[in-house]
This record gives structure tokens, C-alpha cells and sequence, in this order.
């Protein structure tokens, strides 16, 4: 099934909700979860949609998003063209946006002479010599991209792996790690093109919207289905850096995406000390048993308040929906409940800190639910 193209820059809209939940320091408080606006160049140009209706246009005109032009996004438009009609997930489309964002620069390169690897050519530098097909055939953009999708098709779980693993296998890259970097620009590619089509169900074709516990086609999943308690920077708590999320005792907790696992600790209290194997209570201090996971383009993920010791080792690579620890209520904290951060540039600090409800609704897996 192919997209139609959306609007132009598909306007988000403002979406309002307001709750009175328990958060950690134990006082209640009235929550405002709003504006989807587009401050946030990573995501200026994502759709609510989960992808509809019939074939991008390639020929029409293209917007322009981040440093890409028109001429660039219209053979990103062709990759995604081709994926669906081969009918692969719109997770196979970010993979292979992001794989010739990388290679190419999304344009379709002929013979650069001595600026060439060797004899790549087109989106994707496939080189002849290697048996990727004759140099006239690499340079058509939907031949090219049909090569790099029934070579992802031969990789096993494909979709389950970090975009740059599934890549790389392949490529076969000399530079193994670097189309990670494009996964979020790749992902806000095929929301605009395709009307949110990274939102959707990762491995299904179905292009239904990621529900509580799947992963959508930009690689996130939630941490936990839960009730949204006290929300990032209210009024009420200026400095809460995360959301709190409200579960009961010993409910699992999920990697919402593949990254490696960076910290792992029991956080001080005010006093200095390392109690984390008891109940904790407002204004002692500290995350409690916690965990911090590095995911692509180096955002951070925090996982505060377990009950007990987390379930993985530093320097762990995990994939979306691993099981790292179950909830608790160590720490700075009233009840039972996940506090959940998002950071960027992999910066620990209040400075890094971004709200994690829209960042995750963004993204195609909005906490609070099945919404």
C-alpha cells in the first residue's frame, strides 16, 4: 500500500489534559500536558496520523525539511514508494531513509571520480563490483531501493534490531555505527511523507497506530501502561525533570528503545546514604534504584523509584521492550510509581531534560495508555 502526500507541514494541534495524580514528593497536583508545537527541530514536521490511503505523488512538489531540499526528499518519497510496494512495515521505510541519508545524502549519486568508494553508486553506494547490479541499474533510485529492502529481508529479525545494526548488516559499512544518527530526522521523514507513518506498528503492514507494549516504527515503545501522574516542569514543581507513572509494586519496566545501558546505580539520599532496598518517602532524596539508557542520536533515558536492583549491567546493549527492572517506590518518593526522564545530547543534567510526553507521543508511543 502506498501514501498520499500530507499538507504541507501538517500543523499540530494542542492537545489539553488535565489530571490530579500523586507524584514523587507525595503532594498533589493538577497536571496540564500541552503543545505539540514545532520549537523541537527533530520533530518540526511529524503527523499525528499512523499512515493512510494511496502513493506519495514522487512528482509533486516536495517540501523541504531540515538541510534537505526538495530533490532529496523526493527520492526519500521514492524509497518509501517502494518499500510499500513491496509491502514491508513502515519500519523497513525509516531503516532504509536513514541507510541512504547516511550513504548519500539522499541524492542519487553517479561517478564521482576520485571522490568515489571505489565504484558506489546511487542512494545507497551500492557498488557493481560487489554484485548489487550493473552501474546503470544502482543509479535508479527504485531499483536501488528494492536491493537494499530484499537484502534487509535476509537479515534475521530485521526488525527487532537498532536501526544502525539492521543497516549495517546490510551495508557492511566501514563506519558501523553512523546511521544511527539519522534515525530521528529518518523517522520525521516518513511521519511527513507518509502521515505519520512512523507511528505506526513496527513489523505489520496494517499501519495501525502503536499500542501500550508494541513498538512503532520509529523504534520506541512505552516503559509501562500506566496512569500519567505529577508532569514535567508544572507549576507546582518547577524543577520535576520527568513524569511520574503510576503502577502498582513490581510492574515491569521496558527499554522504550535499543540503546546501551549507562548507568546503573542506587542514588544517594540527601544524607549521603545508599538505601534503596527499603521504601522510600517524600523529601529523603534521590532516584532510588535507577537506570540510564544512551539510544540513538544520543538521547538518554531515566528510570527512577525500582524496587529492587535493576536487572541489567552497564555497558549492556538492550532493544526495545527488554525488561530492565520492576517498579518500587525507593528513593524520593510517596507510592509506588515510575519516574520516567527524557534527556538530549546524552546530558545527565536538568539543562539536558525534555518533556517526556510529548518527546514519546512524538515518537508513536504515548505514556498514559493505549491512546
Amino acid at each position: 500500500m502506498r501514501f498520499p502526500r500530507p499538507s504541507r507541514f501538517g500543523l499540530l494541534i494542542a492537545l489539553v489534559a488535565t489530571l490530579v495524580l500523586l507524584c514523587c514528593g507525595g503532594s498533589v497536583s493538577a497536571i496540564l500536558i500541552g503543545g505539540l508545537g514545532a520549537e523541537d527541530d527533530t520533530n518540526a514536521f511529524s503527523t499525528l496520523g499512523c499512515g493512510q490511503g494511496g502513493p506519495i505523488d514522487e512528482n509533486g512538489k516536495m517540501p523541504s525539511i531540515s538541510n534537505y531540499g526538495a530533490d532529496q526528499i523526493r527520492n526519500a518519497a521514492i524509497i518509501i514508494n517502494t518499500g510499500a510496494d513491496l509491502k514491508l512495515p513502515p519500519r523497513a521505510w525509516v531503516i532504509a531513509v536513514a541507510t541512504a541519508m547516511q550513504e548519500s545524502t539522499l541524492h542519487n549519486y553517479g561517478n564521482l571520480g576520485a571522490r568515489n568508494d571505489h565504484d558506489s553508486l546511487g542512494l545507497f553506494q551500492q557498488r557493481p563490483s560487489a554484485g548489487w547490479g550493473t552501474p546503470k541499474q544502482v543509479q535508479d533510485p527504485v531499483y536501488a531501493s528494492r536491493k537494499f529492502y530484499e537484502k534487509l529481508q535476509t537479515v534475521k529479525n530485521w526488525d527487532k534490531l537498532s536501526l544502525t545494526k539492521a543497516a549495517q548488516k546490510v551495508q557492511r559499512s566501514a563506519y558501523p555505527n553512523a546511521y544511527a544518527k539519522h534515525e530521528a530526522l529518518a523517522t520525521m521523514i516518513v511521519n511527513e511523507l507518509a502521515d505519520g507513518a512512523a507511528h505506526a506498528i513496527g513489523n505489520s503492514t496494517a499501519l495501525m497506530c502503536a499500542a501500550g507494549g508494541q513498538i512503532a516504527a520509529s523504534g520506541y515503545g512505552i516503559p509501562l501502561k500506566s496512569t500519567v501522574g505529577s508532569g514535567f516542569r508544572t507549576p507546582q514543581r518547577p524543577t520535576h525533570q520527568g513524569v511520574d507513572l503510576i503502577v502498582s509494586r513490581y510492574t515491569p519496566i521496558a527499554a522504550v528503545a535499543s540503546g546501551v545501558v549507562s548507568v546503573v546505580k542506587c542514588d544517594e539520599d540527601r544524607r549521603g546514604r545508599r538505601s534503596c532496598d527499603v521504601d522510600g518517602y517524600p523529601g529523603k532524596g534521590g532516584c532510588g534504584w535507577m537506570v540510564e539508557i544512551v539510544h540513538a542520536n544520543d538521547v538518554m533515558t531515566r528510570y527512577c523509584h525500582m524496587v529492587q536492583k535493576p536487572f541489567v549491567t552497564v555497558g549492556q546493549q538492550v532493544a526495545a521492550g527488554d525488561i530492565i527492572g520492576r517498579v518500587g517506590t525507593s528513593g524520593n518518593s510517596s507510592g509506588p510509581h515510575l519516574h520516567f526522564e527524557v534527556h538530549r545530547n546524552n546530558d545527565r543534567t536538568s539543562r539536558g531534560a525534555i518533556d517526556p510526553i510529548r518527546y514519546m507521543r512524538e515518537q508513536g508511543a504515548p505514556l498514559g495508555g493505549d491512546e
